[in-house]
């Protein structure tokens, strides 16, 4: 089935603009998407993020002139996509990916890249894409944030269906967390056993990251069922790997899964 598209401005658009998925409950998931032949990259952001961040438009950008197919979008809640953030919660989210990639015009396979919270989300999408996940790319990936995250009385507030609030060093805002999406995350918990996928992934972390310890990636490194993990660690990288010089490890990192190889040569005798 195709995507059914809703117009976001009355205007002639083409297929980069940005347009909706309206899903059978009255959500509807702001996307934007340029197609092309090959794997499709799918760009999760994090957690209150959206596609327009640095990274995102970066991979969009390399994917179209490139003539890659990649898909960008808005959880519900966030960005474009209309909705209460409060609502939001992993397995929400998830079924939302899910839905705009079965409704793309095209049976190719799928990469997804996984930014902070979006780390976590693309296991829990990747293990239901099965057979048509061709790859992972963690950008201080974050499984299991609600957890090791969180301390213990927040734990005890949050199960007893208060939000808690942190502070945002990103923005004027206080971080929440709503007990809604602290329970899904403790029923979605990944570290704790095998995962499994055995596609190629590729782990990206700042070893200054002060939101999400780079241990994490290497535990998560350990976890996966496949042989072909790489972590990569930048010495003096942050959380949110968003200078130039990281977006270019990122733009690498994902062309090496997505753009086709020359084939090896034989050996000579």
């Amino acid at each position: 089935m195709a995507l059914p598209l809703r117009r976001a401005v009355p205007t002639k658009m083409v297929m980069t603009d940005t347009r909706f998925l309206d899903l059978s409950d009255g959500r509807s998931i702001a996307y934007r998407f340029t197609p092309g032949p090959g794997p499709v990259i799918v760009f999760l952001p994090g957690y209150m993020s959206d596609m327009a961040g640095s990274k995102a438009a970066a991979l969009f950008e390399m994917a179209r002139d490139s003539g890659l197919p990649c898909l960008l979008f808005d959880y519900s809640g966030c960005g474009e996509s209309p909705g209460f953030f409060g609502e939001g919660t992993l397995s929400r989210w998830k079924d939302e990916v899910l839905a705009l990639v079965a409704a793309l015009e095209t049976d190719e396979k799928v990469v997804l890249v996984g930014s902070s919270m979006g780390g976590w989300l693309m296991l829990l999408v990747g293990q239901a894409l099965g057979d048509r996940l061709a790859g992972l790319v963690g950008i201080a990936a974050a499984p299991d944030f609600t957890d090791w995250g969180v301390a213990q009385m927040d734990k005890a507030l949050l199960a007893d269906g208060e939000t808690i609030f942190e502070d945002n060093p990103y923005g004027p805002e206080p971080t929440p967390t709503h007990p809604g999406f602290w329970a899904d995350g403790q029923a979605n918990l990944m570290l704790d056993t095998d995962i499994a996928i055995d596609c190629p992934v590729r782990l990206l972390h700042g070893q200054r990251d002060a939101d999400v310890p780079y241990d994490v990636s290497l535990q998560l490194a350990e976890r996966l069922r496949s042989a072909d993990v790489q972590v990569t660690l930048i010495k003096d990288g942050d959380h949110r790997l968003s200078r130039d010089a990281d977006i270019r490890l990122l733009l690498r990192t994902v062309a090496e899964l997505v753009l086709p190889r020359a084939p090896a040569a034989s050996p000579e005798s």
